[in-house]
């Protein structure tokens, strides 16, 4: 991105707030376009800025994180705004929904700053789901659970094999220069590869693809 990547922090706690933001305006192509207190307000100001990404804390007043998220998302007006979750526990229950709401991705709070910021940057050019270990470990615990309510999985069928190859890799964290290093395609193959899944699989961004290759069985959840 060639405009810095504009940034809404959202965590009840002001000393957390004002944490974020000082490390934030520190990282060159990075920018905080406000704050917000609650989920309510989260969403408020995601209308009024239209930032690139949103740090948004799960728990939070009035509603929280994952409702948040949910509206953030389903609204047109904000449907481009990237959400990064923030969570105190690496299997936190509440990240199950909040995938399911359109996040696209989460970060523990004690992540290292400079992964924080590179994470930003990641979530905002929507190059790569964040998918440290235990990422890998909720998404594949999280498809185990079962979701009442919900449409029943996508099937595969439509794909062709290499775009099954694709989203395999794109299952298990793989970035799209690493995704193309290992099916020796160029970048821009890649690319394309992956703006098919997001079609033919009506998913909005990798995260869902993750959770699409974990639901229909492409990848088995680790015992």
């Amino acid at each position: 991105m060639t405009s810095p990547v504009r940034v809404l922090v959202a965590d009840d706690q002001a000393l957390l707030r004002g944490s974020f933001r000082a490390l934030i305006e520190t990282a060159t192509g990075l920018t905080v376009v406000g704050e917000a207190a609650t989920g309510r307000e989260t969403v408020e100001l995601a209308h009024a800025l239209l930032p690139d990404v949103v740090l948004m804390d799960v728990r939070m007043p009035d509603i929280d994180g994952i409702e948040a998220t949910r509206q953030i998302n389903h609204a047109p007006e904000t449907a481009g705004v990237r959400v990064l979750i923030l969570t105190m526990f690496d299997l936190d229950g509440y990240v199950f929904s909040a995938l399911r709401a359109g996040a696209a991705g989460f970060l523990l709070k004690d992540t290292p700053p400079a992964d924080l910021l590179n994470a930003i940057r990641i979530v905002a050019t929507g190059e790569a789901l964040l998918a440290p270990t235990v990422t890998r470990r909720l998404i594949a615990e999280f498809v185990r659970q079962p979701q009442p309510g919900l449409p029943p999985p996508r099937d595969l069928e439509h794909i062709t094999e290499r775009e099954r190859q694709v989203l395999t890799l794109i299952a298990r964290g793989l970035s799209n220069t690493d995704i193309a290093g290992q099916l020796h395609l160029s970048l821009a193959t890649v690319k394309t590869y992956v703006g098919r899944l997001l079609a033919k699989l009506h998913a909005r961004d990798r995260a869902q693809l993750v959770i699409i290759a974990y639901e229909t069985g492409l990848i088995t959840p680790a015992p």
